[in-house]
């Protein structure tokens, strides 16, 4: 049985992007970058919406890039050996980079509940749109959370409105450019 989990970098405000759906200021140093390494060699499912899938893209098509750094190359290759799931109403299965990516027009929370428990390792949820719901129904068992020291003042927000979970600190970390990373359990 998998663990059903919720990684996200945030501002400290709360949101993934701001008003303008930029997150540059989001891009992870050297320092976290290693952290998400780490946290990628446990994920064996990844659970994605349409913008997730088109940007991460490019880990499926040139994982070896040229302009790579070996850390990245890691990543891709990394990337490419993860089931992907894509909850998407507007992509096509043409869209579909690997043969094995699955495209659902919905994910409801059953379904998810089923791709936790039929997975052997971390089944990440990657985006705050498409786990809201899976947050609202109390199937996600682990937060990742990393907090960049900046405030945006608007956007599109990391947590669902309407849901009061109590989580358990389980680990902690503060990067040397201020970037906090903390994991919660849950229940």
């Amino acid at each position: 049985m998998g663990t059903l989990s919720y990684t996200v970098t945030m501002s400290l405000d709360g949101y993934i992007a701001d008003t303008k759906g930029d997150f540059q200021w989001a891009t992870p140093s050297p320092e976290i970058f290693d952290v998400h390494l780490q946290r990628m060699s446990e994920v064996s499912t990844e659970i994605m919406g349409r913008k997730t899938y088109e940007l991460m893209q490019f880990w499926d098509t040139h994982p070896d890039s040229d302009q790579a750094t070996p850390a990245e190359k890691v990543f891709g290759r990394l990337w490419q050996h993860i089931n992907k799931i894509v909850v998407s109403s507007t992509l096509s299965p043409a869209d579909m980079v690997a043969d094995d990516d699955e495209l659902v027009p919905h994910l409801d929370v059953e379904r998810i509940r089923r791709i936790g428990q039929d997975a052997d390792g971390v089944v990440e949820i990657f985006g705050p749109t498409t786990a809201a719901d899976a947050i609202r129904a109390g199937l996600i068992e682990r937060f990742e959370f990393f907090i960049v020291p900046i405030i945006i003042g608007g956007g599109l927000k990391a947590l669902p409105d309407g849901v009061k979970l109590d989580l358990e600190l389980v680990k902690q970390r503060i990067f040397d450019n201020g970037t906090v990373y903390l994991q919660y359990k849950y229940p």
